[in-house]
């Protein structure tokens, strides 16, 4: 059978399942032998129904007097029967699962297993799962547990496998000689499993799988990368040393590895393809700015594409007090540049050596003369179409040199894999000067005794005077928030957690009652563009003490007066998101400080404790993906989905080997059409993981 083949070729697949799973991507034979169970029910040794106790409980045997019926005052439905082996009898009891009553057969033998309760004046199995004594291994008791599909449950996937148990011995291999076992064996394995060692074996073949398909995806984009062609630029030493003596401040160890790695890149004929990721604060503006003054040099255009206006204008502010007294001319692209036109005729004149600009470098009528180097910042913020629009602006025949920034620091397996067909440079030193952010875990009962106080210091402290034409009263106070009006939510862990959320503008009208000489403003993503522009204008000029505001300010305008961060509930955010909000402050001479806010009285998440422990933003990246496991990670690093089924990226010895093979399987050009199957498979891996 060929696994291309539609699922509609299986026994017990009829056209009305195949439009079930293929409403949930399972559309041919290989998509359902992939379908892998979720977990597996162990039936080796049920307790007899004499013997059973309060708790979960596995029993065996057969049942009767099934019926269902509507509880009108609740609104479910309960359906009821009797579970007897040769010790006793007991009831058992399903809520809102009415098709038990069709389920089972007065005949056979049922394995059940639930919590065995006190309810209703009784004691009674609640809700069991369910499996047929003889689809259970005799010798393991194994039994898997497959996610529900739509109308398709468990045991809906259970009957099919079963049916189609003979084509496995036939399934061809996906990837070269594999040491310990063959794909026939590791699928078969994962669906009839005769140990709990032969499960780990499986699922260890299969996750291996998935690695060398994500590493060998990521191997060929950076192959691809090396055919194209672009503008070598030479080291001009002398010229760049002018520029870092000129600096009013010296650069760090990890700022000159970087530039140098860069530099070395951009001399290359073939287009630099480098990721610089460096933590909240550790300043990678000026190594890009470095980067732009060399392509200058080399007699190149340069653009620096940033999400958002505000930060768009910061770095051109920053970049331009920097490099236009070294003779380059710098410009601003925003959508709100007046005399556009003129504008963008200079690029397209090549009398603008470096725009920095938002989405409006993107159009179609922006155009340059000769475009060398694009600098992405906040890279993850750009879709893969909007990146490539740019890159494509450079001359005919060239690819322009890339260098993508992240504040999100990439756990090490993540930049192996995913990322692996890029550079990466690490930014892991903070500039001398940057105070350290003392964070503190504090119930919202306590913010009256100990919160406000310690507000009222650091709105009476004296600002940063190093900010030029500062009018703030004291320092700064942001103030964060789960939500843009009254709402209840929930957090982001337990569904049953209800949390009283206060929104930006009921926490805005507070703050004015407390603090009434301050100025109090909010910022939320629902404002026009202009208007979140004009508000982090002012709070960056002074104008206002505390700023109550959703996320938008995650990755924003530097503010040196800035020293304390509230975040309020603060168990509903990840922890990357916690360690970038904690990054707005900290960025001046002034101690920071940074206040976990919670409700209720629950123990603090290991993400708010490993958050108070350490402020090294890749330590805790590493944290969040054992956390959070890759997908979420990946997603908010970059537009895409990572759906890894059976693969940890924690697996670094797995991920070694993969990576190793893979090197292997490359130096022969013939695997790409010996393996079909594997080249065909990747291409969602290539789209996902590629920059350039």
């Amino acid at each position: 059978m060929d696994l291309s083949d539609s699922v509609e070729v299986l026994k017990g697949v009829g056209p009305k399942t195949a439009v079930i799973l293929n409403k949930y991507g399972i559309r041919t034979v290989r998509d359902l032998l992939y379908t892998l169970p979720r977990d597996y029910e162990n039936y080796e040794a049920p307790t007899s129904i004499a013997e059973m106790r309060p708790g979960k409980v596995v029993i065996k045997g057969k049942i009767d007097s099934l019926s269902s019926r509507r509880a009108k005052k609740r609104n479910l439905s309960i359906t009821e029967g009797v579970i007897r082996d040769t010790t006793g009898a007991v009831k058992v009891v399903w809520f809102n699962q009415s098709y038990r009553v069709r389920q089972f057969s007065p005949e056979k033998e049922y394995y059940f297993t639930g919590n065995y309760e006190f309810k209703n004046g009784r004691y009674s199995l609640i809700s069991p799962s369910a499996a047929e004594v003889s689809g259970v291994d005799p010798i393991s008791g194994l039994s898997p547990i497959y996610v529900a599909h739509g109308g398709l449950k468990s045991n809906d996937f259970k009957r099919i496998i079963s049916k189609s148990r003979d084509i496995f011995i036939s399934i061809p291999d996906l990837l070269p000689s594999v040491r310990h076992g063959t794909r026939a064996k590791a699928l078969f394995y994962a669906h009839f499993p005769n140990s709990e060692k032969s499960i780990g074996g499986a699922r260890n073949y299969l996750a291996y799988e998935e690695l060398f398909e994500l590493i060998l995806a990521s191997q060929l984009n950076r192959r691809e990368n090396d055919k194209l062609q672009a503008e070598p630029i030479a080291f001009r030493v002398n010229k760049i040393r002018e520029l870092v003596e000129s600096l009013p401040f010296k650069l760090t160890m990890a700022q000159r590895r970087a530039a140098w790695d860069i530099f070395q890149d951009m001399g290359k004929a073939t287009p630099m393809n480098r990721l610089l990721q460096g933590d909240v604060g550790s300043g990678k503006t000026i190594v890009a700015g470095m980067s732009a003054y060399e392509a200058f040099l080399g007699g190149v255009q340069v653009a620096i594409l940033a999400p958002t206006a505000i930060l768009a204008s910061q770095h051109y502010e920053g970049l331009k007090a920097i490099l236009e007294p070294l003779g380059v001319k710098i410009a601003l692209l925003t959508g709100a540049t007046k005399k556009k036109p003129e504008l963008k005729k200079q690029i397209r004149e090549g009398v603008i050596n470096l725009v920095i600009g938002t989405h409006a470098l993107l159009t179609d009528d922006t155009d340059f003369m000769k475009l060398g180097l694009v600098i992405i910042d906040e890279q993850h913020r750009f879709g893969v179409e909007q990146r490539q629009k740019l890159m494509l602006k450079s001359p005919a025949g060239l690819a322009p040199h890339l260098l993508a920034m992240t504040a999100t620091p990439i756990p090490r397996s993540l930049q192996l894999t995913v990322f692996g067909d890029l550079d990466v440079s690490i930014l892991d030193e903070l500039p001398a000067g940057r105070q350290p952010i003392t964070t503190a875990i504090i119930t919202e009962v306590e913010t009256k005794e100990k919160l406000y106080p310690h507000m009222e210091k650091i709105l009476q402290s004296a600002p940063d005077q190093k900010k030029h034409g500062i009018k703030a009263h004291g320092q700064q106070i942001y103030w964060i928030c789960k939500a843009i009006d009254d709402v209840d939510g929930k957090t982001a862990g337990d569904s049953s957690d209800k949390l009283d959320i206060t929104s930006v503008k009921k926490r805005c009208r507070r703050l004015r009652e407390v603090f009434p000489n301050a100025r109090v403003e909010f910022l939320h993503g629902k404002l026009k563009p202009s208007e979140k522009d004009v508000v982090m204008e002012q709070f960056a000029a002074g104008e206002i003490d505390i700023l109550v505001s959703t996320t938008v300010v995650e990755v924003g305008v530097d503010v040196p007066n800035a020293t304390l961060m509230v975040i309020e509930n603060a168990e509903s955010y990840g922890l990357a998101q916690l360690h970038q909000l904690r990054g707005r402050v900290g960025r001046g001479a002034s101690a920071a400080y940074c206040y976990l806010l919670t409700s209720g009285d629950m123990r603090p998440s290991r993400r708010l404790t490993e958050l108070v422990k350490s402020n090294d933003g890749f330590h805790l990246a590493e944290v969040d993906l054992k956390l959070r496991g890759p997908g979420e990670i990946y997603g908010a690093l970059q537009h895409g989905a990572l759906d890894l089924r059976i693969a940890s990226l924690s697996d670094t010895k797995l991920i070694s080997r993969a990576r190793k093979d893979v090197g292997i399987f490359l130096q022969n050009p013939e695997n790409m059409v010996k393996y079909r199957e594997l080249m065909g498979g990747i291409a969602k891996y290539q789209q996902i993981t590629t920059l350039n």
